[in-house]
């Protein structure tokens, strides 16, 4: 899939969120979306060992390695292309975990207010 240029939630022009791991629906690298894309994976989140616990409580386990998909499982310090509607959901437990907020795609605003990100950025 061509994806055009999209940009952060300042407006700007994505910047690519990990590589190593692999990260993006599309796996580019970027939090880039379309509409193949249901689960709005829009947000550059550093993970936390408090949110992987979090992510694994209420059902999408990401820190278990699931080879059968290329997937070696995510540990803290992972940065990964987040569904916005999961990051508000840890947000109001408490349990939300930083963003890379240029590499977070404007689309994820349709769900979190850009302050709540700004309070978790590691960057202004």
């Amino acid at each position: 899939m061509t994806i055009g240029q999209q940009t952060n939630v300042y407006g700007e022009p994505i910047e690519p969120c990990n590589f190593d791991p692999i990260t993006g629906f599309y796996r580019t690298g970027c939090c880039e979306t379309g509409g193949d894309d249901s689960g709005v994976h829009t947000v550059c989140a550093i993970m936390t060992a408090d949110f992987l616990e979090y992510s694994k409580s209420v059902g999408n386990d990401l820190s278990t390695p699931m080879p059968q998909y290329g997937f070696a499982g995510l540990k803290p310090g992972d940065q990964w292309c987040l569904c916005a509607p999961r990051w508000q959901e840890a947000f109001e437990a408490g349990k939300a975990p930083k963003v890379k907020l240029r590499s977070t795609h404007t689309l994820t605003l349709e769900f979190v207010s850009l302050k709540d990100l700004e309070a978790h950025a590691v960057e202004k």
